[in-house]
């Protein structure tokens, strides 16, 4: 290594899976943290594949447990779920599946090279779902998100069909399962070689906050 290349900052990995409505209520707390803590640490997301395989349903079978919580999450995190995503969740027959578009955050990071872009692009893909009722299932869907972030969608469609992002989707819900993580969404420091976790569940911006100061403190003073 360089002796004169700077060091790599912390890194905060939000783990989230695209279909879960608390990661939609956490990821503005995730957005905030990389606007206020810019240079002093960098911001990753990762998918986790909640709904996949077996666990890949109609919308109608989960909807009574997801219905119940919206109340509880655009509470807790200030958000709004759209009625246009209320009624895609009445209709019933949307494919609950976490694979497509968790592989759309993946071709995107891979297209870019731009972990802290991918982690605003994943908000947009939640949003597409939660407030405006959109096929994330789709490759069209994807179009409209990518403009402002000047990714071509046909270069996009291409990376989201490849096998290989396939392949690099699977390998990431295997690390998220290998890093322990049990639920979403989890935030985990990483300094070097040791990760913190910092939030099981959704968390609130001053208490996230606070949490991140004292571990940069603690890393600062050793």
């Amino acid at each position: 290594m360089d002796p004169n290349s700077p060091a790599a900052l912390p890194e905060l990995l939000y783990i989230h899976d695209p279909l879960c409505g608390w990661c939609y209520g956490m990821s503005p707390v995730i957005n905030r943290v990389q606007v206020e803590f810019a240079g002093r640490l960098d911001v990753s997301v990762l998918c986790g594949g909640m709904a996949v395989g077996a666990r890949a349903t109609p919308i109608a079978e989960g909807w009574g447990y997801i219905k119940n919580a919206l109340g509880d999450v655009e509470r807790a995190a200030g958000v709004q779920f759209g009625a246009a995503f209320k009624a895609l969740a009445e209709v019933g027959t949307y494919l609950y599946d976490s694979e497509p578009p968790s592989r759309a955050i993946v071709a995107f990071r891979q297209l870019t090279q731009d972990p802290a872009r991918a982690v605003a692009f994943a908000h947009a893909v939640q949003t597409a779902l939660f407030r405006d009722g959109l096929d994330l299932n789709d490759a069209p869907t994807y179009a409209t998100l990518l403009a402002p972030f000047g990714v071509e969608f046909a270069e996009f469609q291409r990376q989201w069909a490849a096998p290989e992002t396939a392949r690099a989707t699977q390998q990431e819900f295997a690390a998220v399962v290998r890093i322990g993580v049990q639920g979403f969404p989890t935030a985990v420091l990483r300094i070097g070689e040791q990760g913190y976790v910092l939030a099981r569940g959704y968390q609130p911006y001053e208490q996230l906050r606070a949490g991140l100061e004292q571990l940069l403190r603690e890393e600062a003073g050793r």
